[in-house]
C-alpha cells in the first residue's frame, strides 16, 4: 500500500509538471516539461549521491579511520541483507544522519560528528538501521527525484512571474487561469506532493530500522535526543531545502513549529516515537 501510494504521488508530480508546461505554451510546453522531467530523473539516478555528499563536505572513512562506526554499519548491513555501503562523516555539531545512492549496490550512509557524540552505541545503531532501511526500500532515489521535480516547477513559476512583471510574457499563452495555476497553485501543490512522498517513506524506514538494529527503542531513544537538540539549537548550517528530506530529522526546522500533516518533510517526531514504542511492545521488548 505504501509503495502504491508513493507511485501515485510521483505520477501526480510528473502530471503536474506536464500541466505547468501546458499552461505556459499548450502542447509544446507540456512536451518540454515532460522531457525535463525525464532528464532530471536520469540525472538524479546517476549523480544524486555524489552531489549531496559533496555539498555537505562529507569525508569517506574506512575500517582504519573509524573502526567502531564502520564495524557497526557492516554488522547492520549484514542484518539487513544489504551490500556494505560506503561510510561518511560530516563535521558538524548538529546530530543528524542520512543515506544516499541510487540503489543498494551504490549506497552510502553519512553521520555527523554531533550524532556520534550525542548517542550511545545502541542509539547510533537505531539511526543507522533507519538509514539502511531507506537503502533497502530505495527511498533515496524516490525522494531525490521528487525534490528535483518540485524544484523545477518552482523555478518555472518564478520565470513566468518575472516574465509578467517585466512584460516579456505573451498574454495568449494559457491566459489568466494558466498564469494563476503556474505561478501560485502549481508550486504549492508540488511542495505538498513532495512532502507527502517524504513522509510516506519515514514510517516504513522507522519500522524496518527497528528490525535491523534489533530493538525499535534504540531508534526511539535516538530520535528523542536528536529532537531535543533541534528544539534548542540553530538548524544545521549547511542544510538546504532540496536535501532536507534525506535526513533522519529535518535539519532546517523544528518539527513543533510547522504543520505536522501537510507542510513537513517528516512526520512529527512524537508520532514516530509512539509508533516505535508500539512496535517494541509487539516484539515483547517493552512492557
Amino acid at each position: 500500500m505504501n509503495i502504491f501510494k508513493t507511485m501515485l504521488l510521483m505520477a501526480l508530480l510528473t502530471g503536474l509538471m506536464v500541466a505547468v508546461g501546458g499552461a505556459i505554451d499548450d502542447t509544446n510546453g507540456a512536451m518540454i516539461m515532460l522531457v525535463i522531467s525525464i532528464g532530471m530523473n536520469f540525472a538524479s539516478y546517476w549523480f544524486s549521491d555524489s552531489i549531496v555528499l559533496k555539498s555537505y563536505d562529507a569525508r569517506e572513512v574506512t575500517a582504519t579511520d573509524a573502526p567502531q562506526l564502520y564495524k557497526l554499519v557492516e554488522n547492520l548491513a549484514q542484518n539487513a541483507k544489504l551490500p556494505m555501503p560506503r561510510v561518511y562523516i560530516i563535521d558538524t555539531d548538529v546530530p543528524n544522519a542520512f543515506a544516499t545512492g541510487r540503489n543498494p549496490d551504490h549506497a552510502a550512509v553519512a553521520v555527523t560528528t554531533g550524532l556520534m557524540n550525542a548517542l550511545d552505541y545502541n542509539e547510533l545503531s537505531g539511526v543507522l538501521g533507519h538509514e539502511l532501511a531507506h537503502v533497502k526500500h530505495r527511498d533515496i532515489l524516490i525522494g531525490t527525484i521528487a525534490a528535483a521535480m518540485a524544484g523545477v516547477i518552482s523555478m518555472v513559476a518564478n520565470i513566468v512571474q518575472w516574465g509578467a512583471i517585466l512584460g516579456t510574457r505573451s498574454d495568449d499563452r494559457g491566459g489568466a487561469l494558466g498564469f494563476i495555476v503556474t505561478v501560485i497553485v502549481a508550486p504549492i501543490a508540488a511542495m505538498l506532493i513532495q512532502m507527502a512522498v517524504s513522509r510516506s517513506r519515514e514510517y516504513d524506514a522507522d519500522k524496518t530500522g527497528g528490525e535491523i538494529c534489533g530493538n525499535p527503542m534504540y531508534l526511539a531513544n535516538a530520535l528523542e535526543k536528536i529532537e531535543f537538540y533541534a528544539q534548542r539549537h540553530a538548524p544545521m548550517p549547511q542544510a538546504g531545502t532540496a536535501t532536507a528530506h534525506m535526513f533522519i530529522i529535518n535539519p532546517l526546522e523544528n518539527s513543533k513549529k510547522v504543520l505536522k500533516n501537510l507542510f513537513s518533510t517528516h512526520p512529527a517526531t512524537d508520532d514516530r516515537i509512539a509508533h516505535l514504542r508500539e512496535q517494541a511492545r509487539d516484539m515483547n521488548l517493552l512492557a
